[in-house]
């Protein structure tokens, strides 16, 4: 059997997609509460989420939706990740988020300061692995923002996107 270098490079995407999702799924969060979730967006999915992305764009001061809905049409996949705004149940004895206890955070509508921390490790490890396959990437909230507008994970409401590609040359960088 004779694989072309395309065909290969495509499979190897999708491969490294499913392990990310296996890496943040793995990562370390706060007192153990899993509120995390992913997805791997290719084909027509894709041309989706760009799509809403330059709609995005249309409201924004800046191109950089239109900007980084470029960068989607020039990946081969792009990994969603996704976290709930739940609290740990730590109540008194943290207080991080500003709030007297996680019922009156809850209360306010306000967002549980272990959310972004969870969420910064899992995207940590999800990069890190990427890295060490070689693949180009780059975390972009405008992604998680249009993944949001059109519900791919459900009722998260915190996402980040990361496309990956791989090309002779990143289109992540120098845009």
């Amino acid at each position: 059997m004779l694989m072309s270098s395309q065909k290969s490079e495509e499979q190897a995407v999708l491969n490294l997609a499913c392990a990310v999702c296996a890496a943040v799924r793995t990562a370390p969060k706060a007192c153990g509460i899993d509120n995390m979730d992913t997805a791997v967006v290719t084909g027509e999915d894709k041309l989706r989420l760009a799509d809403e992305m330059r709609r995005l764009g249309e409201a924004f001061p800046s191109q950089i939706f239109t900007r980084d809905a470029g960068n989607v049409d020039a990946s081969g996949a792009v990994v969603l990740v996704g976290i709930k705004y739940t609290t740990r149940r730590l109540n008194e004895r943290c207080s991080l988020c500003g709030f007297e206890n996680c019922a009156a955070c809850a209360s306010a509508g306000a967002t549980c300061v272990f959310t972004g921390v969870d969420l910064g490790i899992a995207l940590g490890s999800a990069i890190s692995m990427v890295a060490d396959n070689r693949v180009d990437n780059r975390v972009m909230y405008t992604i998680g923002k249009a993944a949001a507008s059109l519900g791919l994970l459900g009722d998260h409401k915190l996402i980040m996107g990361i496309p990956l590609s791989v090309s002779g040359k990143s289109p992540f960088f120098d845009r």
